[in-house]
């Protein structure tokens, strides 16, 4: 048994072995990556080019962006190669990696998503001292603390996971390696990581919940003593696209973690997986563009700059070609 635990590669099973099913799915995971990709990387360059995008609201939404690009690309185009070359196998370094970037870019969402509902309180709450409370640096302290925050909590999980042994199974029942399969085929004690992932979960779940629900407390009930309903309106308007996105990021993790029976939980966690990992990054840049005048504007003032620029383009051409003639 111990010359076995030197494990080199892994199998991950995906979602069926149906080659209909495969081709369909293999269809809207592609159509979902890519419009997922275009969309955040649409508003990244937009609050990098667009002078009227540069306030924290947006720094915030570049970052979380990044993240949901980070987060797809780290899951989505492994499982699009295993659909369409039929190779299952996954190294261990490479699943290491995986699990790694997976968790640091979601645990990571969580807690901007936590600051993104402390900005939306102070510019609303308190908008006279917004730029002063949230000026770049503070901003930019937010962001590393995400980060540095989610890298804390995964890392003494992940690194007690290097040390277990594989003697049975090399075969992982998901898409992606995901923590509770890789679990159940080791033959090594895994009681304490299973306690250790999950208390890191759930801690990184309540606390920003806790965040989040008391920041729009405070803002339902400054919102509420608005004379103007065309200022509640506006002030619901700023709020409505976070709101959205938090309730489908907290609304998803909840079914994961809300058990099913046994012989349904692991189809159900895939599925769930599946949707968080394609669906959410789809939604979100449509979510935050459709609703947003700010960014539509922005959106629509770039597209006239590269309708000018093409424009200026073929008359330079044309005039050229009109010298080199005469």
């Amino acid at each position: 048994m111990r010359n076995q635990t030197t494990l080199t590669t892994f199998i991950l099973l995906g979602l069926t072995d149906d080659t209909r099913l495969k081709i369909l799915l293999f269809v809207f995971l592609f159509l979902s990556y890519i419009l997922s990709a275009s969309g955040n990387l649409t508003i990244i360059t937009l609050t990098l080019i667009d002078s009227h995008l540069k306030t924290p609201m947006y720094l915030f939404l570049q970052n979380f962006s990044f993240l949901e690009i980070s987060f797809t690309t780290a899951c989505i185009p492994r499982f699009l190669y295993s659909i369409s070359s039929g190779d299952k196998s996954i190294t261990y370094n490479a699943c290491v990696s995986q699990l790694l970037f997976t968790d640091l870019f979601a645990v990571t969402e969580f807690f901007l998503l936590a600051t993104m509902s402390y900005d939306r309180y102070v510019a609303i709450c308190k908008p006279l001292h917004y730029m002063t409370i949230m000026n770049s640096r503070v901003c930019k302290n937010f962001i590393l603390f995400c980060w540095v925050a989610a890298l804390i909590i995964i890392l003494p999980p992940l690194s007690l996971g290097l040390d277990l042994e594989f003697c049975d199974s090399n075969i992982i029942d998901h898409f992606c390696c995901d923590p509770s399969p890789i679990l159940k085929i080791s033959c090594s004690d895994t009681w304490l990581i299973e306690q250790m992932v999950i208390v890191c979960a759930v801690l990184t779940f309540i606390i920003t919940l806790m965040c989040v629900v008391l920041s729009y407390i405070y803002i339902i009930r400054s919102i509420l003593k608005f004379s103007s309903a065309q200022q509640r309106k506006k002030a619901f308007s700023t709020c409505s696209s976070h709101m959205i996105v938090v309730s489908i990021t907290y609304g998803s993790c909840i079914f994961i973690y809300v058990k099913p029976s046994a012989k349904d939980e692991v189809a159900i966690n895939k599925g769930i997986s599946l949707l968080i990992t394609s669906i959410s990054p789809m939604l979100n840049p449509f979510i935050y563009t459709l609703r947003n005048k700010q960014v539509k504007q922005a959106f629509h003032d770039s597209i006239k700059k590269i309708n000018c620029l093409a424009l200026n383009e073929v008359k330079g051409n044309i005039f050229k070609t009109s010298q080199k003639q005469e």
